[in-house]
């Protein structure tokens, strides 16, 4: 991996198509948990590639090449939210989950719900809760990449993870209490 960097960093384009194709189908898993629709999954990926060999004499080895992309993808998404401040309502969060539902290879009812909690929440929630429990990222890596201070980082995590918590909880009882069941645990 350091020799095909070290040569797309001097213009190899075969080395660079080398390391576009190891990273892409990790790239565009990682977009689709954070934008929840796979047509922007796939725009921002490539957005994300081609800022990459753009800015590939910018990369350092400090971090993972992973790691690298995601910080880059990251910022692509967040820039290109603040561009559209488009305002979502239900009817497109519905429309977006259900071909996301389509896209993930479970079937697990409990994780779609969980999935479809997710997907309510603000990006600047869902965010930082991938990057942390799904990605392993620090407070530290997630503030830097957003511009925000690693307690905000944790608050938002820590808030987002209770409010899709309680959703679940709340979608559980309402089950049980339509089928006449109840649950424990």
């Amino acid at each position: 991996m350091d020799a095909l960097i070290k040569n797309a960093k001097e213009g190899d384009h075969l080395a660079f198509a080398m390391l576009f194709k190891e990273n892409y189908p990790f790239l565009v898993k990682y977009l689709m948990k954070i934008t929840m629709n796979p047509d922007t999954a796939e725009e921002l990926a490539q957005e994300t590639m081609a800022k990459c060999i753009q800015k590939m004499h910018l990369y350092n080895g400090q971090s993972k090449f992973s790691t690298w992309l995601v910080s880059i993808a990251t910022n692509t998404y967040i820039d290109q939210c603040r561009k559209k401040k488009r305002e979502k309502n239900w009817q497109a969060q519905e429309e977006v989950y259900r071909k996301l539902k389509w896209h993930f290879e479970s079937r697990n009812e409990e994780w779609n719900d969980a999935l479809e909690a997710l997907a309510r929440l603000p990006e600047d929630v869902r965010i930082p809760i991938i990057l942390k429990h799904y990605y392993g990222y620090s407070y530290e890596e997630i503030g830097d990449w957003m511009k925000i201070s690693p307690g905000t980082v944790k608050s938002r995590v820590h808030n987002g993870i209770k409010s899709v918590r309680r959703e679940l909880k709340l979608s559980e009882e309402t089950e049980s209490h339509h089928t006449g069941q109840r649950t424990t645990r």
